[in-house]
């Protein structure tokens, strides 16, 4: 046998072994939604735990009212945000967090419908007595969108705007003082105070629940997710396609881009809208490298790759090239997306709905090659922003 012939023999007769170990496609569908739903619970378990942590540092704000306890506040703010911002790739495909998202994340808000503002000192539900004789988590839940989508009365940027107030330095976030917070200075400090505490309560909840949806071993939306491989890949793909394009690309930046309006900010009186963009980004990928899963060897994406290396290629390269746009945006982003259009904010605002254009396209391939005509838009409903 010649060595061109043997090698011929080997290369064929290794590539029926390999065939013939490999997992049947049903296998490593399985392996893949397993993987995914690791990843799943492991990301809920982290936001629950940093919600846990800002609640105990507004806890500590509440009973003490300092420019330090503030400030850490803030900071656990700023740190719980990360993980809830990457776990919102889990939008838009009929999973725990679409039910309860209106709750969490809704924006663009009405800062007045929450508390005082320039011009306006006795706005808001912290000065409206009369409507709201008591703070409680139901009332404040049911003023919630009421009237209008802007009327955001719980949720991430509630407590966001409760911490920092209105941003009304261009070069910086709100710079809400201590005193607010504190009886005899700040006009209706301890209600709040206790609206503050609230709705943070709230949130830590709302968190815990999501992460029960996601544990092993019991009978919840894990479970039914993973009994259905084929109907949880669609999930996965439908709902990463619709956040880059309808949210990413529509309401986080073109909104933005078009109406060059500070209060279309995501984040706005934190500025912290750069790494909102980022870690959204962030939980995409994860979503098809299969994040922290136990499965190193079964990721969405070596799935893809088992069916069209080329396609695999397309779209692991359209996701690191829409990371690296996200992270080029100058920040502050209220800053960035305003001026004339040849601004490098704007320039770069522009180049990054590009590469989410691009991202879109290879994900709707990706579809195809596994046979999903995917949405590009949530399906009808009530959701935040």
């Amino acid at each position: 046998m010649s060595s061109h012939s043997l090698l011929a023999w080997i290369l064929c007769f290794g590539g029926l072994v390999a065939a013939q170990s490999a997992p049947p496609a049903d296998q490593r569908l399985r392996a893949v939604v397993q993987r995914h739903a690791e990843h799943c619970h492991a990301l809920h378990r982290d936001a629950a735990t940093a919600a846990v942590a800002l609640q105990q540092a507004v806890q500590a704000l509440v009973a003490t009212p300092t420019e330090a306890t503030l400030l850490a506040a803030r900071t656990a703010w700023i740190a719980a945000r990360v993980p809830y911002a990457q776990l919102e790739a889990l939008r838009g495909h009929g999973g725990p967090i679409d039910a309860v998202e209106p709750l969490l994340n809704a924006w663009p808000v009405d800062e007045a419908f929450i508390d005082a503002v320039v011009g306006r000192p006795a706005a808001g539900i912290v000065h409206d007595c009369k409507t709201f004789p008591v703070l409680s988590v139901p009332a404040l839940e049911l003023a919630n969108e009421r009237g209008s989508e802007t009327n955001v009365s719980v949720g991430w940027h509630t407590i966001e705007f409760l911490l920092w107030g209105q941003d009304l330095d261009p070069k910086g976030p709100g710079q809400r003082p201590f005193t607010d917070f504190v009886d005899g200075v700040g006009v209706d400090a301890d209600r709040r105070r206790a609206y503050l505490e609230l709705v943070t309560g709230r949130l830590v909840t709302h968190l815990q629940e999501l992460l029960t949806a996601w544990a092993p071993d019991a009978d919840n939306f894990r479970r039914r997710f993973e009994r259905e491989p084929r109907d949880a890949l669609r999930r996965m793909l439908a709902g990463t396609l619709i956040h880059t394009t309808f949210e990413l690309a529509g309401e986080r930046l073109a909104v933005a881009y078009e109406t060059q309006d500070q209060e279309q900010e995501h984040s706005c009186f934190s500025d912290t809208t750069g790494a909102d963009l980022v870690n959204n980004q962030l939980g995409i990928i994860a979503v098809f490298d299969g994040g922290r899963g136990e499965r190193k060897d079964a990721d969405l994406l070596a799935y893809v790759r088992n069916r069209d290396p080329a396609v695999a290629t397309l779209l692991e390269q359209s996701l690191q090239k829409t990371l690296a746009a996200l992270r080029l945006i100058p920040q502050p982003f209220d800053q960035a997306f305003r001026g004339a259009d040849d601004a490098p904010g704007r320039v770069s605002i522009r180049a990054a709905l590009q590469a989410l254009d691009a991202q879109a396209e290879a994900m709707a391939i990706t579809g195809q090659l596994l046979g999903f005509d995917l949405p590009v838009r949530p399906a009808p409903g009530p959701g935040g922003r």
